[in-house]
């Protein structure tokens, strides 16, 4: 898949990254959805932990084929890596607007060092929204000195979000 070299994708970039980010601001303040189903959603945030599982490794494969100048291979891994954050966003939307927030129950360093993980990862999770989008839309365009310069930049910070997603899991799952 290619876009025109001409189509102005940075008011989409913008107007996806604002609508993602408020939609999750937005569920924050919300009241939980309270209905009678049979579906037990905290299987939700395992599914969460799963999705960011593979979207590492997808951003991992990514990395190492554009490394070996594997453009097709990369470009799939990346639209995986999509993918993956795609449903996860799905499923974290539809996890967030029917419970509230689950809270730490560890002590001493361990607080400390989850949530230090945590605000990070909530801080560069809204930022890699515009970043992800914009790199790969510099890239769609092949525009690949612009795609490279921010790609040196969101691909660890992306994989940091994904990792950190799974690590903040593992550390909060004995408190659902």
């Amino acid at each position: 898949m290619q876009i025109n070299k001409n189509f102005n994708y940075v008011p989409w970039v913008i107007g996806l990254s604002i609508a993602i980010n408020l939609i999750i601001v937005i569920l924050l303040f919300i009241p939980e959805i309270e209905g009678g189903t049979s579906f037990d959603i905290l299987l939700l945030p395992l599914l969460n932990a799963i999705l960011n599982s593979f979207t590492f490794v997808f951003l991992l494969a990514a990395l190492f084929m554009i490394l070996r100048k594997n453009v097709t291979w990369h470009k799939r891994f990346i639209f995986a890596a999509f993918t993956t954050t795609a449903l996860f966003l799905l499923s974290y939307l539809t996890y967030h607007s029917m419970s509230s927030s689950t809270s730490y129950g560890g002590e001493g360093i361990l607080q400390s060092i989850y949530y230090f993980i945590l605000i990070t990862h909530i801080i560069l999770a809204a930022a890699i929204v515009p970043l992800a989008l914009l790199t790969l839309f510099r890239g769609l365009a092949m525009k690949v000195d612009k795609h490279r310069k921010i790609a040196r930049w969101t691909m660890p910070l992306w994989l940091y979000v994904s990792l950190t997603g799974v690590i903040v899991y593992l550390m909060i799952s004995p408190y659902y």
